[in-house]
């Protein structure tokens, strides 16, 4: 483990201070559980953002000709309110 000194704002310390005390953890570990979710999301951009860059789209279009062309059944089917398009 490594020791860091940040300053920020009292108010910022006072809501992460509450929210870890509500947690049941310790500031310390309350900040570096959001610092590593911090970089987990900018790690998981990176990596789709490759993956994105060496896909295909004459693959992808390929693959999704092998899909049929079928109505869904009752419990795949969208309705109001669960994603459906309107």
């Amino acid at each position: 483990m490594s020791s860091l000194q940040v300053n920020i704002p009292e108010s910022l310390r006072l809501r992460a201070q509450a929210l870890a005390s509500d947690d049941g953890v310790a500031l310390e570990q309350f900040i570096a559980t959001a610092l590593a979710e911090k970089v987990a999301v900018l790690d998981a951009e990176t990596y789709i953002r490759d993956r994105a860059a060496r896909g295909s789209r004459e693959k992808f279009e390929r693959v999704l000709a092998k899909v049929p062309d079928v109505e869904p059944e009752g419990g795949d089917r969208l309705s109001p309110g669960n994603g459906a398009m309107p």
